[in-house]
């Protein structure tokens, strides 16, 4: 355990997906109380186990709370369980801090942002990566947006959950950090996928061609934790391609905006939309490997002989 607290201090939680559910449980494990709200009964059942409180809306599991987390899906989700009717912003006291851990866009930062400062209630934008692992293990990498003083404050909530915890500036800076991540993310998949693709049409095997690449500058993350699953024929999701789609909508929007050309994350995005297109959102993003099987007409695995 990374942090302990010395008098339970209150944290509200909203969001109990693949992440959210192992995030509220690190925050548990280490002290917190930890009061819970979710769509889905069954993983709040699942964390009252764990010694949450179970809450009805938002807005209940705001009061009284040093802190508020999100983590949902999109931005309309966040404007809804932040700001809308039984919102957390209803019940708020001031002093407390928003942090919105789920990836949406700066702009709906410094929406949510300004409506909060009206009631004298903090915020900080705090997107994750690391996926379902990353959450589970607490070893996410955190990126912040908003006022530094309110981030040394939230500093040993956010510990509990990651490993790699970075002020990157001002609100909307933590969500514009993920969107670049997901540039990367999304172009290191792509290219795992080719490389196996081509690989393996040639006779080369591929557990082989993932332990030479690892092996020099070819190396990345997704080669490393994606390639083997790809092999496997294993699209289960560590993150969704419904989430990877949603948060690459964002990065064509901001690039659009700043008149910044990015050429494969548009390749990536088409991709992922035609994935999206034939109900493969509930799939890890390493199923756009099958969007180019489909393309090649052959698919990814060993060769035979």
């Amino acid at each position: 355990m990374k942090t302990m607290t010395s008098e339970k201090m209150k944290i509200g939680f909203i969001g109990l997906g693949l992440m959210g559910k192992s995030m509220a449980k690190h925050l548990i494990r280490n002290g917190y109380s930890v009061s819970v709200y979710n769509r889905s009964k069954k993983s709040i059942e699942e964390l009252t186990a764990a010694g949450a409180k179970a809450g009805t809306t938002p807005k209940d599991v705001a009061v009284d709370a040093q802190f508020i987390i999100d983590m949902v899906t999109d931005a309309p989700d966040v404007i809804d369980v932040i700001l809308g009717k039984d919102g957390v912003i209803e019940s708020a006291k001031p002093g407390s801090i928003v942090i919105d851990m789920s990836t949406n866009s700066p702009d709906t930062s410094k929406q949510v942002a300004s409506a909060l400062a009206e009631r004298n209630v903090e915020f900080l934008d705090a997107p994750v990566s690391g996926g379902d692992k990353g959450a589970r293990e607490a070893t996410l990498a955190i990126m912040v947006g908003g006022n530094k003083d309110t981030f040394e404050r939230a500093l040993p909530v956010l510990n509990c959950m990651g490993k790699e915890i970075v002020y990157m500036g001002p609100t909307g800076s933590g969500q514009a950090t993920k969107l670049v991540n997901q540039v990367a993310v999304s172009i290191h998949t792509l290219a795992t996928s080719e490389a196996l693709l081509l690989g393996t049409a040639v006779g080369l095997s591929g557990k082989d061609l993932i332990r030479v690449l690892t092996g020099g500058a070819a190396n990345s993350w997704n080669l490393a934790n994606l390639g083997p699953r790809i092999l496997q024929r294993d699209f289960a999701p560590g993150f969704k391609v419904a989430h990877i789609q949603k948060d690459l909508k964002y990065v064509v929007q901001l690039a659009e905006k700043n008149n910044i050309p990015l050429f494969g994350t548009t390749v990536a995005y088409q991709l992922f939309s035609s994935l999206m297109a034939d109900n493969g959102g509930e799939k890890g993003t390493q199923a756009i490997a099958q969007v180019l099987e489909g393309l090649a007409k052959r698919e990814i695995k060993e060769p035979q002989g």
